[in-house]
């Protein structure tokens, strides 16, 4: 086996996903930059072929030499080759939820961009997709050839000039923007003519490249896109690894299914290897497994990852969505690869000035959170009817630190610490507006279906409530009694301590009671009463 060893140590792998609008080419584009495809690549789904559109992540790829860039920055690493996998991302409004499953797996973003229309409503949620998950991007300015000749240039110019405006604000900033004709004279057009642009795509990808983070430690994580059998051989299951590493005879488990199957054999891109690592993407073998029980999810080390029935995550509003967050409401929830419907309930940190909550018992032992998020059990929380946004005057400033417990509809198989992206994918697909809402990351989950007797008593939200009394009378200078606020039977230990303010000003707190009809004694703080006219 070591020529195959020495076949994965060879080649770097970079993912690239290409994302856009639908109809903006693509498909077209990966498969001009294209030359070795694997079993996933350019859309085999009859109904997409039917449409004319991607329905699923297809993959293929291409391999350059190793640029003189990355040959300095690997160091020990002998890589001689570089090879590009195209992730290409159905654009699809209605299919968010896949891109958001694949965005999670690649390096650089390639936002392909119809010259003739510019960015479009789904080209904005493909953009903020990249925003949240990849740390580079390549415009590219596809379907050049529609252009007048004796305008193209001016035209192209006009079109760079608005994108770089568009991305101002954004992690994007200067990247570069690139024109081509992926498939000149459109889908239907004979293959004789070549695209126009792509030689030079190529060597801006090269320039664009860097030497990605790849650990092959940790627990074994892959997202498994396709699975098909071959006769004599067994099941392939075809996917990108997101963490870990896997080798023939190591055995892997399927959660969704619950079973443990063992590697027989493993493939990158046609060529067998005895393993791979985080960022390849491979072709694994089992055998006794039928296919069609699993045709997108994900594989793992064999328990270890958990299935949650709800989840406390850190949470952000996205800027472009309109609409306001409210708790008790519903929102599609991308976890892992899953998109599952949950209940959300958002808390934070008591605002400035409100009550501090009333006093308690002890709190629980404090639990470990494995991020420097605040998050924590022994801390109480702010409960809110929706998100908050801005503080200060205008609400122009940064959003509060908040958090949201997500009650999902169906159990989620997902690893810890992963990307969660809230969205409404019910709003009409024609309607000019993002659907993206919040994201964030799972910082605790709840395994047990009984979570809300178990472990939700542990989660320490509070409320304030407003109530208003009257004063009977004042007894001296810092002892005021109160009535109309208590009913006679109420039992006024459980308010002991709370503050009160009165009308003229002064605060203090509840005393305790005072005879028997639900009348109260309030201690006034720090000053003395002003005399009552």
């Amino acid at each position: 086996m070591s020529e195959s060893s020495d076949t994965r140590t060879k080649t770097l792998n970079f993912n690239v996903g290409v994302l856009g609008h639908v109809d903006s080419g693509k498909t077209s584009l990966a498969r001009a930059l294209s030359s070795t495809a694997s079993t996933a690549a350019f859309d085999k789904n009859p109904q997409s072929r039917e449409r004319g559109i991607t329905l699923d992540l297809g993959f293929s790829s291409f391999t350059v030499d190793l640029p003189d860039h990355l040959r300095d920055s690997v160091g020990k690493q002998p890589y001689d080759s570089l090879q590009f996998t195209l992730v290409d991302c159905p654009g699809h409004a209605s299919l968010i939820r896949t891109i958001i499953g694949g965005a999670q797996i690649i390096d650089l973003m390639m936002l392909v961009v119809d010259v003739v229309k510019g960015v479009q409503t789904q080209t904005a949620e493909c953009l903020l997709i990249g925003e949240l998950t990849c740390p580079r991007m390549v415009v590219v300015l596809n379907k050049i050839d529609l252009l007048p000749p004796n305008k193209r240039q001016s035209a192209i110019e006009k079109m760079t000039k608005r994108l770089h405006k568009t991305l101002e604000s954004t992690r994007f900033k200067d990247c570069p923007v690139i024109a081509v004709a992926a498939k000149p004279g459109g889908p239907e057009a004979p293959d004789t003519e070549e695209p126009q642009g792509v030689p030079q795509l190529i060597e801006l990808l090269k320039k664009q490249t860097y030497l990605p983070k790849r650990d092959p430690g940790g627990d074994l994580l892959m997202a498994v896109d396709h699975c098909f059998s071959i006769r004599g051989q067994g099941t392939v299951m075809t996917g990108t690894i997101l963490q870990g590493s896997l080798a023939i005879n190591d055995t892997v488990e399927i959660p969704v299914l619950k079973v443990t199957k063992k590697i027989k054999s493993v493939q990158m891109f046609r060529k067998p290897v005895s393993g791979a690592m985080q960022g390849d993407r491979v072709g694994v073998c089992v055998t006794q497994f039928d296919p069609k029980l699993l045709e997108r999810g994900v594989v793992c080390t064999p328990e270890s990852l958990r299935t949650l029935f709800a989840a406390v995550i850190s949470v952000r509003k996205i800027g472009y969505f309109k609409g306001s967050l409210s708790t008790r409401a519903k929102f599609h929830i991308t976890v892992g690869h899953e998109t599952v419907m949950a209940k959300v309930t958002f808390f934070g940190l008591p605002p400035a000035g409100a009550s501090e909550p009333p006093p308690d018992s002890k709190p629980p032992p404090s639990e470990p959170c494995s991020l420097e998020t605040p998050f924590t059990f022994d801390k109480e929380y702010f409960y809110q009817d929706e998100y908050v946004t801005g503080q200060g005057e205008g609400s122009l400033g940064p959003d509060p630190e908040q958090w949201a417990l997500l009650e999902f509809e169906r159990p989620v198989t997902c690893p810890s610490l992963c990307l969660v992206i809230g969205s409404k994918l019910d709003t009409d697909i024609h309607a000019n507006a993002c659907r993206l809402a919040f994201q964030g990351r799972l910082l605790q989950g709840f395994e047990d279906k009984n979570y809300a007797e178990t472990d939700l008593p542990r989660l320490r939200i509070y409320k304030t409530k407003h109530k208003e009394g009257q004063v009977e009378r004042v007894t001296d200078d810092y002892t005021v009694i109160g009535r109309s606020l208590f009913k006679k039977e109420t039992n006024l230990q459980l308010f002991v301590g709370l503050k009160v303010t009165l009308s003229t000003g002064e605060t203090g707190v509840i005393e305790g009671g005072f005879g028997q009809s639900g009348k109260f004694k309030i201690r006034i703080q720090g000053q003395c009463l002003q005399p009552l006219d």
